[in-house]
């Protein structure tokens, strides 16, 4: 049986935690910050998780994990 392949888009997106959670950035933090008040590009700095619904499609991007 040959070796999985690691999605390389998500490993590059998301770290795992110690207790096994993935983390992420969060989006639209990119461009048009302009238009953007002060306190939503704050919390855009601020990383999140995975949620629990979208945990077992990372997971078989990242076997290895």
């Amino acid at each position: 049986m040959p070796k999985m392949k690691t999605h390389k888009g998500a490993k590059k997106r998301t770290s795992v935690t110690g207790t096994g959670k993935f983390k992420r950035s969060k989006a639209y933090r990119r461009h048009i910050l302009t238009h953007k008040s002060a306190k939503t590009k704050r919390d855009l700095r601020k990383g999140a998780y995975v949620s629990t619904a979208d945990e077992k499609t990372v997971k078989l991007l990242l076997p290895y994990s």
